[in-house]
């Protein structure tokens, strides 16, 4: 007859011994696994999405970020007119501060802010303070967003094409040939991811 004493330790070997065997599956078979099947199938979305530039990574289609005026190797906070140019975003597009504003669409400040930047971006692009888009105005809810409107793309055309000394056909066709369609075909709206449009135009011959 066994001792409680051996029972006990008999008890806490098997556990040991479940332990081990679950670690091994859990923690290092399954993830190497899940890995491998990413690198092999989905290596692209798995990496991030990055975007690159003559070898050089400068971002990901998953995020927008900031096109403005750059001096002496500082950003100026000013928008660059030769870029196309992401909506809005509560935190400058900084990863770490991703959000919302949180401000009500009754909110004082905010109607304010919105004003203030219908005017600034219709001065900037060229046109009607009347025909500038919502997004144009509004960041999204997590600030991070690299998708635009069509509208808010068409917008930005002859300010581009003026700036870059290009005919119009030619950045319409570029906005053409990065406007994806809705989701399933019925679902969203047509947009335009920036960064990947803006890439395409750094690349254009």
């Amino acid at each position: 007859m066994s001792s409680p004493l051996s029972t006990v330790v008999r008890n806490h070997l098997a556990a040991l011994r479940m332990l081990l065997v679950f670690t091994v599956i859990t923690g290092i078979a399954y993830p190497l696994l899940v890995t491998g099947v990413a690198q092999a199938a989905f290596s692209d979305q798995a990496n991030g999405s990055l975007v690159t530039k003559d070898g050089k990574t400068v971002g990901s289609s998953l995020l927008g970020q900031n096109f403005n005026i750059v001096k002496n190797g500082k950003d100026t906070g000013k928008p660059d007119p030769q870029w196309f140019q992401p909506r809005p975003s509560a935190g400058g597009y900084d990863p770490t501060v991703s959000g919302a504003s949180n401000l009500g669409p009754n909110n004082t400040d905010l109607i304010k802010t919105i004003k203030e930047r219908k005017a600034a971006v219709a001065a900037f692009d060229g046109v009607s303070p009347d025909s500038v888009p919502a997004d144009a105005v509004t960041a999204s809810g997590s600030g991070l967003d690299p998708a635009i409107s069509k509208a808010y793309a068409d917008e930005q055309i002859a300010r581009v094409a003026k700036t870059r000394g290009l005919d119009e056909s030619t950045v319409r066709k570029l906005v053409a040939d990065n406007t994806h369609s809705r989701a399933l075909g019925f679902l969203g709206e047509e947009y335009v991811n920036v960064v990947e449009l803006n890439l395409a135009l750094a690349n254009l011959k």
